[in-house]
């Protein structure tokens, strides 16, 4: 664990460092989002922070690379340099269009090839781990794997509109990913933990973390297309390498009911408010006689906004509901069946509270407010306190 967790100090590191100099470059270069009226920032804001995002994790994968522990899983395949070569186009061509808007359909021509450069490297869907179906055919499995990636990709980036909204949730989630991944192979192998989901993960969730100091709002740099695309391709990587290369036999003594559905559902629950998200965009629009990719001020966020939600709150509203879902998931393995569906039962109604009532988070704010105040005065209050009754009784005047 201690080297995984390095590689996520290492890759957290280099996307903070990294951050302000693609905030400075942006202005530079004009790749600055101007204020729309779908929009919630008040003013331009710097893009391609994306850059920095795809810099840390090519630096904690470089570094896993230098070491022996994890040497195993360098030399049995190139897997892990493909996934940089994907995500290194993709954010390529999110650079070129936070700088010169592309075209939606060029968008989807790069994002196909970039899945492909993932599929030629090894990063393909083999297997399905629900009874251990095998997809026979070579070209099934390729689109499969293509069309996974593509949508993952666009997934994330339709749900990129509020400030550390998507770094945030691809953070909780991967983070509960990195944990099974983890698991898994520590399960697998008595001697050797080294796995290629969990380095990839640990290095998506450090370069999350070291971009979120940036972009919490009042963001100061936006990830745009470069980093959108990158988390959702390196996410759809991790899955696809989880779902094509782990045997789910592994996790049964664990007791677990389900223990099967996990390594394939779990992807989709980390990515689940996301993929909600886009799929409803996509029929909204659709019935409207627009374009699936034509923007619009109707997403989810969008909706807690208007639902009287303030803009923190909402964001970490869409935070909950992706914990809940994705660690209420990751439960099953540690947990018996009935147990884990209990305590993800008891997250989706409290998540359900706090989304409905926005008059929650006023009452539960107010509550935080007073406590806090309360403890500090716990803490030093007692002499100031006995300290002003001093002064104003020698002082003769009333309190």
């Amino acid at each position: 664990m201690k080297v995984y967790l390095t590689l996520l100090v290492v890759s957290a590191l280099v996307t903070y460092v990294a951050t302000p100099v693609m905030r400075f470059l942006a202005f530079r270069v004009g790749a600055v989002t101007a204020v729309r009226d779908r929009d919630v920032h008040k003013v331009p804001t710097a893009r391609l922070g994306g850059v920095a995002i795809y810099l840390g994790l090519v630096a904690g994968i470089a570094v896993a690379s230098a070491i022996p522990f994890l040497g195993r899983v360098f030399e049995v395949s190139g897997a892990a340099w493909a996934v940089l070569g994907g995500a290194g186009l993709v954010c390529l061509l999110g650079i070129v269009d936070d700088i010169y808007d592309l075209d939606w359909m060029a968008k989807l021509a790069g994002q196909v090839f970039a899945a492909w450069i993932l599929a030629w490297g090894g990063v393909q869907l083999v297997t399905v781990p629900i009874a251990g179906v095998t997809i026979a055919s070579s070209p099934l499995s390729l689109a499969a794997t293509m069309i996974s990636v593509v949508i993952a990709i666009n997934a994330v980036n339709f749900v990129d509109g509020l400030d550390g909204l998507a770094a945030g949730m691809i953070a909780i989630g991967g983070s509960a990913f990195f944990l099974y991944t983890y698991v898994l192979a520590r399960d697998a192998s008595s001697g050797d933990y080294s796995s290629l989901a969990t380095l990839v993960l640990a290095s998506l969730v450090g370069a999350c973390l070291g971009f979120l100091p940036h972009n919490v709002h009042p963001a100061r740099i936006f990830m745009g297309d470069s980093g959108a695309m990158v988390l959702g391709l390196t996410m759809a990587a991790a899955a696809i390498i989880v779902t094509g290369q782990v045997d789910p036999e592994i996790v049964k003594h664990r007791g677990a009911l389900v223990p099967a559905f996990v390594p394939i559902v779990l992807p989709l629950m980390v990515v689940a408010v996301p993929l909600a998200d886009m799929v409803l965009a996509v029929v909204r629009r659709t019935l409207r006689g627009d374009s699936p990719w034509a923007p619009d001020a109707h997403h989810l966020h969008h909706r807690l906004l208007r639902f009287g939600h303030s803009h923190r709150w909402a964001v970490a509203v869409l935070y909950i509901w992706t914990a809940v879902l994705s660690y209420g998931t990751v439960s099953l393995v540690f947990m018996r069946g009935r147990y884990a569906m209990l305590v993800l039962g008891i997250g989706v109604i409290v998540a359900s509270i706090i989304t409905f009532s926005p008059r929650f988070r006023e009452v539960s704010v107010r509550f935080v407010g007073r406590f806090a105040t309360r403890l500090s005065g716990a803490v030093g209050g007692g002499r100031d306190s006995s300290g002003i009754r001093e002064r104003r009784e020698s002082s003769g005047r009333p309190g």
